[in-house]
């Protein structure tokens, strides 16, 4: 694969999925280039955790394949890191022993775990708050431990399912903006789920719009506005109105 690498980070071939008699996803084929970030939005239950699940193979496709750099995907091999909507800092370490953690595990030098940290702080705007536990922390700021111990991992490839759906509005945009200029700083691939239409077109250069179940994709849209993006612009009220019509309406 050197020198002929493809444009493509992730490929999606005719993926379906059962669980039992439950027909869940349908012959889904997509890809995503290297460096994209790309929302995937849905009606509730249509099977958007099950995808990344798929992934990161907690499940098993029942046909079809998912691939990561022209392989079968398989996290053991692939530099990917996942965020959840649930906290998930370790509640005994404080956020900088948090984003040291991962980086640890994989025994890297620690001149260069020093160095991601820090960074990761820096960028994250976490100095005040780097000897502090979890329980001392806003939701917010405990949240931005998670997203940034996951940037710090330097991951290739970012999946990230409905991190905000349990913050208010203004926490929502404060984090999604620092998503966004962590992404455009490391150059990840990042693959974001959401249920909330207005996340998915501040965010995205590509959303995703699935249909109910059995699963397959309703539409591949492109967003070419500028970030940041003005929320009351016309040309994205307009999208957001386009998007949601689609998911309303079948």
């Amino acid at each position: 694969m050197d020198g002929q690498k493809s444009e493509y980070k992730v490929e999606v071939k005719n993926l379906t999925k059962y669980f039992g008699n439950l027909h869940v996803l349908d012959n889904i084929s997509f890809n995503i280039k290297r460096g994209e970030f790309i929302c995937i939005v849905g009606p509730t239950g249509c099977g958007k955790t099950t995808f990344l699940n798929l992934l990161t193979r907690i499940y098993m496709p029942s046909s079809g394949d998912l691939f990561i750099d022209g392989e079968s995907a398989d996290p053991k091999k692939h530099n990917l890191a996942f965020v959840f909507q649930e906290p998930s800092s370790i509640p005994w370490k404080t956020v900088e022993q948090n984003l040291r953690f991962g980086l640890e595990i994989k025994k890297l030098p620690p001149e260069e775990i020093n160095e991601r940290v820090e960074r990761i702080i820096r960028l994250m705007g976490l100095q005040e708050f780097r000897k502090a536990y979890p329980h001392q922390l806003s939701v917010s700021t405990e949240q931005r431990i998670i997203i940034g111990r996951a940037f710090a991992m330097n991951p290739d490839l970012l999946l990230m399912d409905e991190p905000y759906g349990q913050m208010d509005i203004k926490l929502r945009f404060y984090l999604e903006d620092e998503v966004i200029r962590l992404w455009r700083e490391t150059g990840s691939t990042v693959v974001f789920i959401t249920h909330n239409i207005e996340e998915a077109v501040y965010l995205a250069q590509r959303i995703l719009i699935l249909t109910n179940k059995p699963t397959t994709i309703k539409e591949d849209l492109h967003v070419d506005l500028p970030h940041p993006r003005d929320v009351l612009s016309p040309e994205f009220n307009r999208i957001r109105k386009y998007v949601t019509d689609q998911i309303k309406w079948w």
